[in-house]
């Protein structure tokens, strides 16, 4: 075998040779502060005043969690784990001992107060139910924190229709050892009856187009109207059971509804629910292979 050392060796060599002097004799400048200046410069200096926004308030309770929508003054989504343990009476525990409160882990910007739904027309609808939190005193008057309620309409929904839903929520712990529950508002577009534009005449002649869609709620409160009334409320359902997740979502009118439909009626794809609520459910699973839960149980009261 040769010894001989490669031409294009002793190129390289002499190449870095002669970079190692170079660099010697003329520093390299602060590369690092170079960079920061670059990225100062291009960077939009808006942010020093502050982020805006918007803050999703994150509560975590002990029976639920809840992000909150500082903007309508209730919640985007509030989370629950029903077991057939959690749902059992604690001790001296009773609803009669719970009042509605502002909430004090709320900017006081953001709050809302007992006096906002007084004469409103409205019902202070639990997103997460007292029923369901009933193992300690505290958790029972955390889902009386007006950060976990919606404005809802009395007869035939909050005191009846939905009220069977959260009840049929807590059967479901008799078959199924975990169940998780999603609830949430929404803000739902209607089409506009009168869908008719003026002429150049001034004559009210109908549109030959698409129909139109518009999206109309309440706003109560008491100094001001800043609580949003939901034109709906979904809630989701996610039951473990061995390798297999069994699931249902339903949206529901805020409206008087006949205590005899069936809960199936308002069965609706989950991403119709993320389409109009900017949500994401289950992201960590693959909702392809979910069971349907109206085709193992009866979904009806």
């Amino acid at each position: 075998m040769s010894n001989r050392i490669h031409p294009a060796c002793w190129f390289v060599s002499g190449f870095l040779l002669g970079m190692w002097f170079m660099y010697s004799l003329m520093p390299l400048p602060d590369l690092h502060s170079m960079v920061t200046v670059l990225k100062e410069s291009n960077k939009n200096p808006i942010l020093q005043f502050g982020n805006p926004g918007p803050v999703h308030d994150l509560l975590e309770r002990e029976s639920y969690t809840l992000s909150y929508n500082r903007k309508d003054r209730i919640p985007h989504w509030v989370g629950e784990h029903l077991t057939s343990e959690s749902i059992k009476i604690g001790t001296g525990v009773s609803r009669n001992k719970s009042k509605f409160v502002d909430d004090p882990d709320l900017p006081l910007l953001f709050k809302v107060f007992t006096q906002d739904y007084t004469n409103s027309g409205y019902d202070r609808g639990h997103m997460a139910p007292a029923a369901d939190a009933v193992l300690t005193q505290k958790s029972m008057d955390e889902t009386f924190f007006l950060s976990n309620i919606a404005p809802q309409v009395g007869i035939g929904f909050n005191r009846h229709y939905w009220s069977y839903l959260e009840q049929f929520c807590r059967t479901l712990t008799y078959k199924f050892s975990d169940v998780y529950v999603y609830t949430g508002p929404l803000f739902l577009p209607q089409v506009v009856k009168d869908n008719a534009v003026m002429n150049e005449g001034g004559e009210r002649v109908l549109r030959r187009e698409k129909p139109k869609y518009r999206v109309e709620y309440d706003v109560i409160g008491a100094k001001y109207p800043i609580i949003s009334v939901p034109t709906h409320f979904y809630k989701i359902l996610l039951l473990p059971k061995g390798n297999d997740f069994i699931s249902a979502s339903f949206v529901l009118p805020n409206q008087f509804i006949p205590s005899n439909m069936s809960l199936r009626q308002f069965q609706v794809d989950i991403r119709a629910i993320e389409t109009a609520s900017g949500l994401e459910f289950f992201k960590s699973l693959d909702r392809s292979k979910f069971l349907d839960l109206c085709d193992i149980i009866a979904c009806n009261f």
